[in-house]
């Protein structure tokens, strides 16, 4: 019996270690060009703030003199020179040198008016459609695809954990030996070992940062995001519902419905403006109110649409701690809700820090050159990843490790239960790869070989 076990665990050990190689070059071969795609779109992100000061430098530098006009009064000018346009939102403008800025919608587009504060004169205006740094947002969070996309970034972003945790074990030493291979690369052992070591090395040392900017990454995606997001309310660890300072509300809208607010205020329920039939109090009364809560100045100020709705101060600003999302009654000024980082639960706190992180804002130009580093990481690894297999890839075969006999059925059925309950998306692919394999690849004999199943 001692024989028959030590012979087991001698079969077992290679078969697990070839399954997981596998699993590791098959999430690399698909997911690599995505990684690519979604680290360099990332890698431009970060430095959002820098590009669009250079690009939009006429619509966003003013020279200071005096004191600035009433918001009410850079109203007038836009209304004046946008007679159909419907107000949506106003941005203050956080710098002395900095222009206000005036959201309007006309004929279906959504546009932005600079407005010089301290003359309330028009300087220029931009389609938001055009904004390039959005389009890059965009193509990095759903790759322009809308809904497909997003679920697209979202399994890459999944899959990207499982590439990671395979690609630790297969770094990790199975026997004694020197740091050579672990965490320099290997210079005298010949060209196949250098190449090994000039991917696994590397992608040892971003594996963290890699794994952080793909958490953190998630809160913002469709399907994991919004589940994820959910549990964090009704948990009650997103947010409480002590924030509300007068009754409960009934418009039965999320904050996110109605305009850009920090990630733990999305789903916080929007009140509703309780006497109708009054004159709606100007923006001014807003801006008051912002001034004398000290809300970060680089807050926006959403308009209410309609005879219900209510104005919402919303403040995004670099640090997650100086998160703000107020609402007030469009017609008694009434603050209806004061929601701010202190009131998130741990883990709308951790979520907010993550985001702030994550878009490399929250201890400014470090936290970009840190990001930009471990989005250089991700695009060396991947590329080295694939040179790698090109020089090993025998002709006329993919290249895979050979598919092993032992626990493949029970170690898949595993995979699949426990990514199934952390990434739906990975646990569903698994199963579509699972039927593949089954249904098509073991029954065509060219395609098996191919596929070294």
């Amino acid at each position: 019996m001692e024989t028959d076990k030590s012979q087991s665990s001698a079969k077992t050990t290679p078969s697990l270690f070839r399954t997981i190689w596998r699993w590791h070059f098959y999430a690399g071969i698909i997911i690599a060009p995505f990684l690519v795609i979604l680290s360099v779109t990332g890698g431009v992100y970060l430095f959002k703030p820098q590009i669009e000061q250079v690009l939009y430098k006429d619509f966003y530098q003013v020279h200071p003199d005096g004191e600035k006009t009433l918001a009410s009064r850079q109203f007038e000018e836009v209304k004046k020179l946008y007679p159909e346009g419907v107000l949506t939102t106003y941005r203050p403008g956080e710098k002395a040198d900095r222009s206000s800025e005036v959201g309007i919608s006309l004929n279906g587009k959504s546009l932005t008016i600079f407005i010089d504060p301290y003359t309330a004169k028009f300087i220029g205006e931009l389609n938001n459609d055009d904004r390039i740094m959005d389009k890059i947002e965009e193509f990095h969070g759903e790759l322009m695809a809308g809904t497909p996309g997003d679920r697209i970034v979202e399994l890459v972003a999944c899959w990207a954990v499982v590439l990671i945790i395979t690609g630790l074990y297969l770094w990790f030493p199975k026997k004694a030996q020197s740091l050579s291979g672990l965490l320099v690369p290997r210079f005298n052992k010949g060209k196949r070992t250098f190449y090994r070591d000039l991917h696994a090395v590397p992608a040892f040392w971003i594996a963290a940062g890699m794994f952080f900017l793909i958490m953190t990454g998630l809160p913002w995606s469709g399907l994991w995001g919004t589940q994820f997001q959910t549990l964090a309310t009704n948990s009650g660890s997103g947010y409480p519902p002590s924030v509300w300072v007068g009754d409960a509300p009934v418009s039965g809208l999320k904050t996110k419905e109605i305009g850009d607010v920090p990630w733990a205020a999305e789903n916080l329920d929007v009140p509703e403006s309780k006497i109708e039939g009054f004159i709606t109090l100007p923006i001014d009364h807003v801006v008051e109110v912002a001034n004398r809560e000290d809300i970060h100045p680089s807050y926006t100020v959403i308009i209410p649409q309609d005879e219900k709705g209510v104005y919402t101060l919303s403040a995004f600003p670099p640090r997650a701690q100086d998160e703000a999302t107020i609402h007030i009654d469009q017609y008694t000024g009434a603050v209806l809700a004061d929601y701010r980082y202190d009131n998130y639960g741990t883990l709308g706190k951790i979520v907010a820090w993550g985001i702030t992180l994550h878009k490399g804002t929250q201890f400014g130009f470090p936290n970009q050159i840190i990001s930009l580093v471990i989005c250089i990481g991700i695009v060396f690894v991947s590329l080295s990843g694939f040179y790698l297999w090109i020089r090993r890839k025998p002709k006329g075969e993919l290249g895979a490790p050979r598919a092993p006999r032992i626990l493949k059925k029970k170690f898949f059925l595993l995979l699949i239960i426990i990514l199934g309950i952390l990434f739906p998306l990975v646990g569903l692919s698994l199963i579509g790869v699972w039927l593949l394999d089954l249904m098509i690849i073991q029954k065509i004999p060219a395609v098996k070989k191919f596929m070294n199943a």
